[in-house]
């Protein structure tokens, strides 16, 4: 039957995100081209895929059967990729991989700087997306590999069709507004508690992993502003609304006037990589992964 990858991979992913909206943003559709590409797979093979639910739509059994195979045939021209690289003299290729908004202004531009040096025939597209969705877009096929990020106190769900490897590891520091702790240096956690905070959402991994550290200090955060954006963050902070932890690729985002006090607990968050774990050996992975975990900048490499 005459059908492409992108229609194989749109049906597949239907089957893990249950909707066409979710499917769009994972991988970087529109939800009226993930409609096409599932029109076009109907066609060539002659049977109604899906069928509307009221306003979702769901699988039919034909819809069913084939997204099971088709999640074979990706693995196994993914594994032909992986093959073909192999058999060339010079690393060469195309990567697609994803990333959260540090990783794309702080990790990614010297790391293709470097890529380019050593391996020119290597060529890496980027996709932005929400930083606890790499995980899904890897295991769906949407990019070959992405940049995410674990915290110990609330460690990501290991997938063992994945391969999560950490690249290095930052501490967290409280930022508060310029001159409001004068003479400190250092901090607790429980002596923030009285403050006004600047937070993520607790339903992200980021806003769970600090409101543990919170709890187990001994207070619950009086989150003023739920802010996922770590530029609004440390632009909140400047102005003096609240405090919240950073990073120090988080501080290289946006040049602020506040103050950093270390914290006396440590709090750390750990920058991985994930790929797939049938192409965690595709030469053109390899060679990104190693010039990801290049030291830089003074960061912790593992």
């Amino acid at each position: 039957m005459d059908w492409t990858s992108a229609q194989l991979r749109a049906l597949v992913e239907l089957t893990r995100r249950g909707t066409l909206t979710a499917v769009a943003e994972a991988l970087g559709y529109t939800p009226g081209g993930v409609s096409q590409q599932i029109a076009a797979l109907e066609k060539a093979t002659g049977m109604q895929l899906l069928r509307k639910v009221g306003r979702r739509v769901e699988l039919t059994d034909a819809g069913a059967t084939l997204a099971l195979h088709a999640e074979r045939i990706l693995t196994t021209q993914a594994e032909a990729v992986e093959a073909l690289e192999r058999t060339r003299n010079e690393i060469s290729g195309t990567l697609r991989i994803g990333l959260f908004a540090t990783a794309a202004a702080e990790i990614l531009p010297p790391a293709l700087r470097r890529i380019r040096d050593l391996h020119p025939g290597v060529t890496v597209r980027s996709r932005d997306m929400d930083v606890d969705e790499v995980y899904e877009a890897v295991a769906g096929g949407g990019v070959d590999l992405a940049l995410g990020l674990d915290y110990p106190d609330v460690p990501i769900p290991r997938d063992p069709s994945l391969r999560v490897r950490e690249l290095f590891r930052e501490r967290f520091s409280l930022a508060v507004p310029a001159g409001a702790m004068p003479g400190r240096r250092r901090i607790s956690l429980a002596d923030a508690g009285e403050q006004g905070w600047i937070l993520p959402s607790v339903g992200s991994y980021y806003g769970r992993a600090v409101l543990t550290a919170c709890r187990r200090a001994g207070f619950e955060p009086q989150v003023l502003h739920e802010v996922t954006d770590t530029a609004a963050t440390l632009a909140l902070v400047e102005s003096g609304v609240g405090v919240s932890v950073v990073t120090d690729l988080m501080l290289r985002l946006r040049p602020s006037r506040l103050d950093v006090l270390e914290l006396e607990e440590t709090m750390e968050r750990h920058i991985v990589v994930v790929v797939r774990s049938f192409a965690e050996g595709r030469p053109t992975v390899t060679a990104l992964v190693d010039v990801l975990r290049a030291p830089s900048d003074g960061s912790s490499c593992t």
